[in-house]
């Protein structure tokens, strides 16, 4: 969830005085990095998690997040745009010792204490990038969540597009989705993990460029989205749905080359100035809410202007690696979010997406000559459009490998370059070696949640479901499965000849198959337990 707003309405005037007064924020902003007046004591990541509310019966969407929310006693959870839908936040923590596993363990324990809230009113929490059994005619009734935010979203980029928003999404087989909305409802569909890493100005642009450089493996490990609507489409359909529905231009504006609202950049950078400022100079103001700080004086008095607008309109420009400005105990600090992943399928998948990516880019910043003066631009923008498209069979160029098949980019190249990054992070061998091992795992079975729920769901085709069965009959399995936590490349295929004991069958046959933590992991769960 972005900044609460106090209106869903804005005038004219508040979009004049809204734009003035971005452009002051942006000012002080370039002062305060010319200064480098910015914490920075050790390298902290955090995350944030998107979920998603099902009817315990049906796997429907349960339109309910109020009513779970009262109920969640532990972990900071809130609402997300949908009625559906809710986020946890995880505070931040350095990426060292035995982080990894206690990250596991806490995520575990929060999910769990949703969970039992959610079961409280007939319904189950699931992380998965879109619920495959997402309907359009969910959004025909009271869909959004609570708070003036989303309603003066949804409003405005209506109002900015000047009609209703065009969906048009086509899959590997030909399948595709040509719809039409009046809302942005299908947008609550996408639910992710957000990846922070805070980092000082200087090495901001580093961290940046290296993290749009392995975005598109990112989604060839981690996709998780490939239906929507029935359809098969992509293999983290999650991408197109979340552009489309943000999209503000018109298709005169399209063809003008103006810039979306949710990309993935155009070039490299220099400076976390350059996003910030294309920001405010490339989109209009969705949410023109004008606030009483005068950033100049704050600053002239020595003290950290919080600069709300140019923050407020930065939660409206959904990069896929997005910079963040924030402002802690009156102390301010700069991350880097990556939002390219999608939830689930189970925590401890989460937490290998997490390391994988954070050992990555921390080799990728720290030694040789930097990724991105050896890769060209649109090679990255390239490997995150097929990555997205194809997921785990995806193709991707990488310098010094050509193009080669992602999973075999991962083993041969990437693995490695992680455990470097992670050990220099001073993460415990035996840690940083049990998830990579589950990224590994995905290469050598070419599986990862998307080719899962695609394999899945054929079976059941093929016994003789129906498409909306079939998929109904997979989500079964998949929650199940995401319940135990066992990483999604050990998910059994259950034998679909016998639906009533398929899900039985395969919580047998996972038990035998899935590779257990070592002793010494074992030993630092059972004492954080």
């Amino acid at each position: 969830m972005g900044v609460e707003v106090s209106s869903a309405a804005f005038t004219r005037e508040q979009r004049v005085n809204f734009r003035d007064k971005v452009l002051l924020d942006l000012d002080v902003f370039e002062r305060m990095l010319q200064e480098s007046r910015f914490d920075f004591t050790r390298t902290q990541m955090g995350l944030e998690i998107e979920l998603s509310l099902v009817d315990g019966e049906t796997l429907a969407p349960a339109l309910i997040n109020q009513e779970v929310l009262q109920d969640i006693t532990e972990g900071d959870f809130q609402s997300e745009v949908g009625r559906y839908n809710i986020e946890l936040n995880v505070p931040p923590r350095p990426m060292a010792g035995d982080q990894a596993v206690r990250l596991d363990r806490w995520l575990n324990g929060s999910l769990r204490n949703a969970g039992d809230a959610a079961r409280s009113h007939g319904a189950r929490t699931v992380a998965v990038g879109i619920l495959p059994t997402l309907h359009r005619e969910t959004f025909d009734g009271d869909w959004l969540s609570l708070g003036v935010r989303y309603t003066a979203l949804n409003d405005s980029v209506l109002r900015e597009r000047g009609d209703g928003l065009e969906l048009q999404i086509e899959g590997p087989t030909g399948e595709r989705v040509d719809d039409y909305f009046e809302t942005i409802g299908p947008l609550s569909g996408c639910t992710s993990v957000q990846l922070h890493q805070q980092v000082t100005p200087q090495d901001f642009p580093l961290y940046w460029n290296a993290a749009s450089a392995i975005t598109g493996v990112q989604i060839a490990m981690g996709a998780n989205s490939p239906y929507l609507f029935g359809k098969r489409l992509w293999a983290e359909t999650r991408i197109p749905l979340f552009s489309q529905m943000t999209d503000t231009r018109t298709v005169e504006l399209k063809h003008q080359g103006v810039r979306p609202r949710a990309y993935f950049g155009r070039s490299w950078i220099t400076s976390i100035f350059d996003l910030f400022e294309e920001n405010v100079e490339c989109f209009p103001a969705l949410l023109p809410e004008v606030s009483d700080e005068d950033p100049m004086q704050v600053h002239k008095n020595g003290g950290t202007p919080e600069l709300p607008e140019l923050r407020l309109h930065n939660g409206t420009v959904w990069r896929w690696n997005r910079p963040i400005y924030d402002v802690v105990k009156d102390v301010p600090h700069l991350r880097v979010e990556n939002r390219v992943l999608p939830a689930g399928p189970t925590v401890v998948d989460m937490v290998a997406n997490a390391c994988f990516y954070y050992g990555l880019l921390e080799a990728l910043t720290t030694s040789g000559r930097p990724i991105w003066t050896k890769m060209p631009f649109e090679h990255a923008e390239e490997n995150f459009d097929q990555a997205a498209q194809l997921g785990i069979e995806a193709q991707l160029s990488w310098p010094g490998a050509g193009k080669l098949p992602a999973t075999q980019l991962v083993q041969d190249h990437l693995l490695e370059l992680a455990e470097e990054g992670l050990a220099s992070l001073g993460l415990r061998r035996e840690v940083r070696n049990y998830y990579l091992e589950i990224i590994e795992g995905r290469c050598k079975t070419a599986t990862n949640g998307a080719s899962w729920q695609v394999e899945v769901t054929e079976a059941y085709e093929a016994a003789g479901h129906d498409r909306n069965s079939a998929l109904r009959e997979m989500f079964r399995h998949y929650v199940d499965h995401s319940e135990m936590n066992q990483p999604v490349h050990t998910w059994p295929i259950p034998e679909t000849e016998a639906p009533q004991s398929s899900a039985r069958h395969g919580q047998d046959r996972l038990a035998t198959t899935v590779p257990r933590l070592n002793d010494w992991v074992l030993m630092v769960v059972a004492q954080n337990g």
